[in-house]
């Protein structure tokens, strides 16, 4: 696996101030911060593998350094449900993005109705913070978002999430499990750990972090650099 490090200085030599969504997951990774199951592909034989591998359903995306908006930019097709569908999307996808660095990220299709969010910001005079709250298409609606400076610990992390309006999200409602809260803050304190440890980073956001059964997934995620 590559080292963080390694990744941050090779974007910063090719000018760029973002990674891609594969290589934001590749630093999340590093930091034991679960992903959804996912593989790289340049090309069909590549995306057969993938889907073999990985299992059907799937999402596509298209994955490059210079894409942050891929919904905007419609490079993502969800619930791809066997190979003549996925031909056609990483046809599709391929096809919309610019540049020779483009590729196509395979991604198993994590299922769960809770949708939160997780990330990090680096404030001029705190340092590294970390943001929990309600993710999803309502993230920029509703705000509700509870912050801590780092470092912090579980009890603290844990303490972030009962801030939330939307903490009762997290018991087990309506059929559904309680969410594994430990998992959760584990996630938070790690994000504070990489900011303390990566100070290239700017910024994490990982939405959606989604509740799958009991477990907490990212399942997209971007990271901001100081240029």
């Amino acid at each position: 696996m590559q080292e963080p490090q390694k990744i941050i200085e090779a974007a910063l030599k090719e000018g760029r101030t973002t990674l891609s969504e594969y290589e934001s997951k590749l630093v999340l990774t590093h930091y034991q911060i679960p992903i959804a199951r996912e593989k790289l592909c340049k090309d069909s034989k590549e995306l057969k593998e993938a889907a073999r591998e990985i299992g059907y359903p799937l999402v596509l995306k298209g994955n490059s350094p210079d894409i942050t908006h891929k919904t905007e930019k419609d490079l993502i097709q969800l619930d791809i449900r066997n190979e003549a569908e996925a031909g056609q999307a990483f046809s599709e996808i391929m096809g919309r993005m610019d540049g020779s660095s483009k590729t196509v990220l395979v991604q198993e299709m994590v299922k769960g109705k809770r949708e939160f969010l997780a990330g990090l910001t680096r404030d001029p005079q705190f340092g590294p913070c970390v943001l929990f709250g309600l993710g999803g298409i309502f993230t920029e609606v509703l705000k509700d978002v509870s912050f801590r400076v780092a470092p912090f610990d579980k009890k603290e992390a844990l303490e972030m999430m009962s801030e939330t309006k939307a903490h009762k999200l997290l018991e087990g409602i309506r059929g559904m499990e309680a969410a594994d809260k430990d998992s959760l803050a584990h996630i938070l304190v790690q994000l504070g750990q990489i900011g303390l440890e990566q100070e290239k980073i700017k910024e994490i956001d990982i939405n959606p972090l989604i509740i799958s059964g009991a477990r907490p997934v990212a399942v997209d995620a971007l990271i901001v650099l100081a240029p």
